[in-house]
């Protein structure tokens, strides 16, 4: 009789959410998207980075709300934060100036390059899906000292060609940010539930450098819509520890 393995205490999500967090040093600038960005950011503020100062988009600096917002508009980032700003000042005085260490952005589409699109499926002229836009996303990631990307892998995400570049990564291989002129580094990380990708230093092109507990690396390649390199380092993620998951737990309404 072939024994089953025992299933995980986490999900896949829960996995993914506690990487990201870790992603995050204290004390450094984060500016932080609605959804997984948020709860990510939010984790690790709660848990090992206590100082991790948040920006919304909406204009608040400093924000640390007791729950999860609804959205950058929602009340209680301003009421928690240490100030809030016009949102051109947010662009034009933080993130353009280069102020902002870290930009945590999610995708609908991620290209072998770390290309974002969140504009349109299919034709940007007769598109299958128009999608909600690119936001600050593209000033995110052009000016934003590194980019921390975080979304679900899966063929329909994971493309060999955004349909439509709405935030630039690494183009198309190395010296491309740097020929446009962009001030950061670009995508950093793309924390997935399966693992993290990380950009080759002489390519660029994303590679499995890390797996999470209960993946394969050839589940992470059969999700990928291009030849995913693995590398021959391959670490596995440390599994999220109690604490972190009561704290999450607690922000997601699932403690």
């Amino acid at each position: 009789m072939t024994a089953t393995a025992e299933p995980l205490p986490f999900t896949a999500d829960e996995v993914m959410t506690v990487a990201a967090s870790r992603a995050l040093a204290d004390g450094t600038a984060c500016f932080v998207g609605i959804g997984l960005p948020s709860t990510a950011a939010n984790l690790a503020r709660r848990t090992h980075a206590p100082g991790l100062w948040m920006i919304y988009e909406s204009g608040t600096l400093g924000a640390s709300p007791d729950a999860l917002p609804l959205s950058i508009g929602d009340g209680e980032l301003a009421e928690t934060a240490d100030t809030v700003v016009p949102v051109t000042e947010v662009f034009n005085y933080w993130l353009q100036a280069g102020r902002i260490d870290t930009g945590f952005l999610g995708a609908a589409q991620i290209d072998r390059f770390g290309n974002i699109n969140t504009t349109v499926i299919g034709d940007y002229a007769a598109p299958k899906v128009r999608l909600p836009g690119a936001g600050g996303a593209p000033e995110i990631a052009a000016s934003c000292g590194r980019v921390i990307v975080i979304v679900r892998q899966s063929r329909r995400t994971f493309v060999e060609r955004v349909d439509f570049t709405t935030s630039f990564g690494h183009g198309s291989g190395p010296g491309d940010r740097e020929r446009l002129g962009l001030r950061g580094a670009g995508p950093v990380q793309v924390i997935t539930d399966l693992g993290v990708l990380e950009p080759d230093p002489r390519t660029r092109e994303l590679v499995l450098t890390r797996l999470h507990p209960g993946a394969t690396a050839e589940q992470a390649r059969e999700a990928t819509g291009w030849d995913l390199a693995v590398s021959p380092d391959l670490a596995a993620t440390p599994e999220p520890d109690p604490d972190e998951l009561a704290v999450l737990r607690s922000l997601t309404g699932r403690g």
